[in-house]
């Protein structure tokens, strides 16, 4: 009798306006070991305004993006799982017509916001979200000086226990725990996923990863290897109007590998356009590439290696991404993401010069200081299958920031782990030709892979290929399959070139 009353308050709590929702009210008073309820408010339809404190989210202010949002309930929170911890999380619920669901939402770089324009996206699917900032405000590296705690936060911890203590929060307020928990995440996101897969295999039921940052040591260090190639020799410098000139190149040369030629590179593993065929035949001029630069462009398309022993280190920039070049080789600085690890981190110095690093002992020492805690490498996902857990990874093709490689290879080496067969049941892998770093290009790049993983985790239904659209001033100029790896598409022969109807998904 007690559990139907509750629910019969629960049910008409939910059907009341924003402004008298008792359940939100009492939030303020939830009692969480480790976490304080810094606000808990009830939110009226279209009303929500995001804030523009440090750390809370950037400008603030813009009213009209959420004008379509649902009344919710606002939970803001700081949790404390150290001393010198200092994470904030918000947690987003529905008013009315929950689906009885939670999903997560990642960060990118160096993570210090709450995601606000996510949250909102999660809520109108009708999700109970969540947040968090990791533990610091800002997008420098800057804070983990002198302070391994928030590294450990940044790392894995805050969403771990963002992940718990939203749960939390969401039962306390409908009385309810949800029956499914998501994430979604891309670049540094996309690494905090694939962690949360590995480390906390019980924490979500379905994962979005995209373009994950997982390799995080060897992946800024490809960054510098870039700015090493491009910045440390003026000469060597490639002038922003050229990387138009190289994209135009590899085009031509790798375009119609496919069968047709359609301004996209579909497999850039299968092109081997070398820049030495722009080199210039006298004086530098726009429409070519001097031999300096040439020797630049190689090396940002060659894997980053270890000078004494030839190991890989992380994968090479592939041939169709040059438009996005500019990121990381063109000046004048390196990315700062990557200069901030091994400032603050790795040498623990603000002063530390890019040019000095070492390929060999520096990137030996990155690997020993952070002893697995950012990076996300282990192919061992057994724990998160056993859990009926489901993976799907995604990564565009011309992604400017980290080679979209990196995805195959770590796609490769869960299958080499725990087998073929067992791999093909829980995690899918999707490469999108033209797509830049989680989203953007020229490419098809736009897909519902958050309708995809639930329809695997609840219906059973794994994807094997997503509908991916393009726009152009809003309108849809373009569409195509992205196949599940090592699938691609493949022109039918017929047809516009433009319309997905004509691409079958097939192995090469």
């Amino acid at each position: 009798m007690l559990r139907t009353i509750l629910a019969a308050i629960v049910v008409a709590t939910l059907a009341a306006p924003a402004g008298a929702d008792p359940n939100c009210d009492r939030l303020r008073s939830l009692k969480i070991p480790n976490a304080t309820i810094a606000a808990a408010d009830s939110v009226a339809a279209g009303a929500f305004v995001q804030p523009s404190a440090p750390g809370l989210g950037g400008r603030g202010g813009n009213a009209t993006a959420y004008a379509d949002l649902p009344a919710f309930c606002r939970v803001a929170a700081t949790l404390t799982p150290s001393s010198d911890s200092d994470i904030k999380i918000e947690v987003w619920l529905p008013a009315a017509d929950w689906n009885r669901k939670f999903l997560a939402v990642g960060n990118g770089g160096w993570s210090g916001a709450v995601g606000y324009p996510a949250l909102a996206s999660s809520l109108k699917r009708g999700y109970a979200t969540a947040s968090t900032d990791t533990g610091h405000a800002g997008g420098s590296g800057s804070f983990a000086l002198g302070h391994p705690e928030k590294l450990t936060d940044f790392a894995y911890r805050a969403v771990h226990e963002m992940t718990v203590n939203a749960k939390a929060i969401i039962e306390a307020y409908y009385n309810a725990a949800p029956r499914l928990s998501y994430w979604t995440g891309c670049s540094s996101g996309g690494k905090q996923g694939l962690k949360e897969a590995q480390k906390y295999p019980n924490d979500y039921d379905g994962i979005v990863a995209g373009a994950p940052a997982n390799f995080w040591t060897h992946l800024v260090t490809q960054s510098l290897w870039v700015a090493q190639a491009t910045l440390k020799d003026p000469a060597s410098l490639i002038p922003r109007g050229k990387f138009e000139t190289l994209n135009n190149a590899a085009l031509a040369a790798c375009d119609a590998n496919d069968g047709v030629k359609d301004g996209l590179i579909e497999n850039p593993a299968r092109c081997a356009f070398d820049p030495g065929t722009i080199q210039c035949s006298g004086a530098d001029a726009p429409g070519c590439l001097t031999a300096p630069q040439v020797e630049a462009a190689r090396t940002i398309y060659a894997p980053a290696k270890n000078p004494r022993t030839g190991a890989v280190i992380f994968p090479g920039m592939a041939r169709g991404s040059e438009l996005g070049w500019p990121a990381l080789a063109g000046g004048p600085r390196p990315l700062s993401i990557a200069e901030d690890h091994y400032k603050y981190v790795v040498f623990k110095n603000a002063e530390w010069d890019f040019r000095t690093l070492n390929f060999d002992e520096d990137v030996a020492l990155a690997d020993a200081t952070d002893a697995g805690a950012i990076n996300a490498t282990d192919p061992d996902l057994s724990a998160f299958a056993a859990h009926s857990g489901k993976l799907i990874l995604y990564h565009g093709w011309s992604d400017q920031l980290i080679a979209p490689q990196n995805s195959i290879d770590y796609y490769t080496k869960v299958r080499n782990t725990v087998g073929a067969a067992q791999t093909e049941k829980f995690v899918r892998l999707f490469m999108a030709p033209g797509m830049m770093h989680c989203a953007g290009g020229p490419g098809p790049n736009t897909f519902d892979s958050q309708g995809a993983i639930e329809q695997w985790v609840e219906h059973g239904t794994a994807p094997e290929k997503l509908l991916a659209t393009h726009s152009t001033g809003g309108a849809v100029d373009r569409t195509r399959p992205l196949c599940a790896y090592p699938k691609v598409a493949v022109y039918t022969g017929s047809g516009d070139v433009n319309d997905a109807a004509n691409f079958d998904c097939k192995a090469q």
